[in-house]
């Protein structure tokens, strides 16, 4: 069997025809030919070649575009211009500030009291914690209203301030038609306060044009603190004794009455002492009740050895009468008859209640008074232990050179959100141009 030759000229296809595979078991035809071996298959026709991709041609150069143009323009507006308009003006224009510090701090004086001596809780005088409610209150005082207008009624707050409005209208305070708010808002930015709540400490950093008015201002803001927490303290003292000496008032009107009425009582009955003059009485009715005894015994005797015409009889019943007529009077005026009767007794014995019921009233009002003294005292003592005052630990100080404005800063930040500015614009205007 011979292959059969291929023509040259015959396309070839995509699926190429697969070659004929005789069968095993059927005879070769006998052509006189040498056989060949059928048992291997025909080589297979080559895969057809891929047709080849079209050559891109070659990028161009980049070139700027207008929106590139547009993008720089708006850097040169946005970033370049602000910044370079705030540097000629904080090189050229703005005046320079001075600072001057002060710092302070509130604080309590808290004695140990007697107990806690005993006990081993205190030792005298203690410089107490910082008293932080004043201190808070310190702190709006600075910040207010009512400390700017002091101050500038002291030195003038607004010539100060506006001593370079002309060239530096930014910085500088501008007095035309300004308004004591207007005052307020600017001091808010000269005087920097630094509180720390915990340890109530206190600094001011004090900026004006001048050094010597840095230093005025701090020391007038000092002087006015401590005006403001003496006036707390002793508002704190007499809130701690207002009760105190309101019933301590009470009692000395109660005692001043009471002895006005024991001694308008005593012009009028004209005693001295009550209980002296009773005692008196007591001793003449005594006396008089002795001679009673006396005459009694004078009166047996004679009637015993005269006769009833005997004139010495007579004249001993006498002496016995006149002892016992007195001894009824004196007993009368203890009150021992009755208004219709005696009334002379009964006013005595009124006399005697009226002038027992004003000694009590006195007793009472004198201890009351005593007793109100003693916690008046107390209360006061307490208060004196809790009195505040201002403890500077840094005085206003002199600056000798100029701080402020802190010009590489603020150039700085003007940069820096001038950029983000422009930067986030441009993210913008691509993200909005993409989506198109």
């Amino acid at each position: 069997m011979t292959d059969t030759p291929k023509t040259p000229d015959t396309p070839q296809t995509s699926t190429p025809t697969p070659a004929t595979q005789p069968a095993a078991d059927t005879p070769a035809p006998n052509t006189g030919a040498p056989a060949t071996d059928t048992s291997t298959p025909a080589a297979a026709p080559p895969p057809p070649k891929k047709p080849a991709r079209p050559i891109k041609p070659v990028a161009r150069p980049a070139q700027a575009k207008p929106r590139h143009w547009g993008l720089l323009a708006a850097f040169v507006l946005i970033v370049i211009l602000p910044a370079a308009l705030s540097a000629f003006y904080l090189w050229t224009r703005a005046a320079d500030q001075y600072a001057s510090t002060v710092g302070f701090t509130v604080r309590t004086e808290e004695a140990a009291t007697p107990a806690d001596m005993l006990s081993g809780l205190g030792g005298g005088l203690a410089g107490g914690g910082p008293a932080s409610r004043e201190t808070d209150i310190l702190y709006e005082f600075i910040r207010s209203q009512e400390m700017v207008r002091r101050v500038d009624d002291a030195m003038d707050l607004r010539t100060l301030y506006s001593a370079h409005s002309d060239t530096d209208p930014l910085l500088s305070f501008d007095p035309q038609g300004a308004t004591i708010e207007d005052l307020t808002d600017y001091w808010q930015r000269m005087v920097r306060i630094s509180y720390d709540s915990t340890s109530g400490l206190m600094e001011l950093l004090v900026l004006a044009f001048n050094p010597a008015d840095a230093t005025r201002i701090a020391e007038e803001i000092f002087e006015q603190s401590s005006t403001l927490i003496n006036q707390l303290s002793q508002i704190a003292r007499d809130d701690a004794t207002r009760y105190a000496q309101e019933d301590l008032l009470v009692a000395v009107d109660r005692l001043k009455y009471v002895r006005e009425a024991l001694t308008k009582f005593r012009l009028q009955n004209q005693i001295v002492d009550l209980n002296a003059d009773i005692q008196g009485q007591m001793g003449l009715l005594n006396t008089l009740q002795a001679q009673q005894a006396a005459a009694l015994i004078e009166y047996d005797l004679i009637s015993e050895t005269a006769n009833a015409s005997d004139p010495r009889v007579a004249q001993a019943r006498r002496r016995l009468e006149v002892i016992e007529s007195r001894i009824a009077e004196e007993r009368r005026k203890f009150g021992s008859g009755n208004r219709s009767t005696d009334p002379e007794g009964v006013e005595y014995a009124e006399t005697v209640a009226e002038f027992e019921r004003l000694s009590v009233d006195r007793e009472y009002a004198e201890n009351a008074y005593a007793l109100a003294l003693s916690a008046f005292d107390v209360a006061r003592g307490e208060a004196n232990r809790q009195s505040f005052y201002l403890a500077p630990y840094i005085t206003p100080t002199l600056a000798e050179k100029s701080q402020y404005p802190q010009r590489w800063l603020i150039l700085g930040l003007v940069g820096m959100f001038s950029f983000l500015i422009w930067a986030i614009a441009s993210l913008i205007y691509y993200a909005l141009r993409d989506r198109k």
